[in-house]
């Protein structure tokens, strides 16, 4: 048997146009009111940073059970998880097999290089940046370069917005030179504000509690916490973002 690749190998079963249309027809994503009410949820969480325990004023340590040896835990995809279950009006409990996906990453199908755009703290947690995928459906967004750049085009139609991080400049100009329409979704925007995707979820009463919730714990949290919380960082997120620290 000669060994192919298994993306070729799985396109001469299903189509591009199949798969779209499965994720189409189950992605969750976030209403463009929730998205412009609280872009980014945890500014001052992102990819592979260290986490903090007793107000940010301690390192969060973890022992590693083969060595022994303490390590300090850092940031996966907690926090980017906890912002889109959120944002969707769920709680973590009530979406089993749903994962969170990052529509905007570095490129990597062999997740050997280091991604620059979740390892920054303003696209991390942004709730335009993601959309809630059936888990199966996730590795097709992790290794198809052709749903990637669906879901981006979807995205920046849908939230009128792109991850402007300079290392995707290469990416969103070749958004903008797209012309192979066949696959594309029906019901995703090929224009800001065209249409509405299927499984867009309203900003609703609770949604909204949670964000003014989220915002005014930023806010406490920039004013109180301890000595290694990130303000610098945070701070440039919510310059880059135009949210006030004060409650005006």
């Amino acid at each position: 048997m000669t060994a192919v690749d298994g993306l070729d190998a799985l396109r001469l079963e299903i189509g591009v146009a199949e798969i779209a249309r499965l994720i189409e027809r189950t992605a969750r994503w976030v209403s463009p009111e929730t998205f412009r009410l609280l872009p980014v949820w945890y500014p001052e969480h992102a990819r592979r940073r260290h986490f903090y325990k007793g107000g940010w004023s301690a390192p969060q340590m973890n022992r590693n059970r083969t060595t022994g040896v303490m390590v300090h835990k850092t940031e996966g995809n907690v926090y980017a998880n906890k912002a889109l279950t959120l944002a969707l009006g769920l709680r973590q409990a009530s979406r089993p097999n749903w994962s969170c996906c990052h529509i905007w990453g570095v490129d990597d199908a062999t997740y050997q290089t280091a991604n620059a755009v979740v390892s920054d703290h303003r696209f991390y947690s942004c709730v335009g940046n993601m959309v809630l995928l059936p888990t199966p459906l996730k590795a097709f967004t992790d290794t198809m370069p052709e749903i990637k750049a669906m879901l981006r085009i979807c995205a920046r139609n849908l939230y009128r917005w792109q991850c402007d991080h300079q290392t995707m400049a290469s990416v969103n100009a070749a958004l903008d030179q797209w012309q192979d329409w066949s696959a594309y979704p029906e019901s995703w925007p090929r224009e800001p504000g065209a249409r509405t995707p299927l499984g867009v979820v309203d900003l609703t009463p609770d949604i909204e509690r949670q964000a003014t919730r989220r915002l005014a714990t930023i806010r406490e949290e920039f004013a109180t916490a301890g000595e290694y919380y990130p303000r610098e960082e945070v701070a440039r997120v919510l310059d880059y973002w135009k949210i006030p620290l004060g409650t005006g």
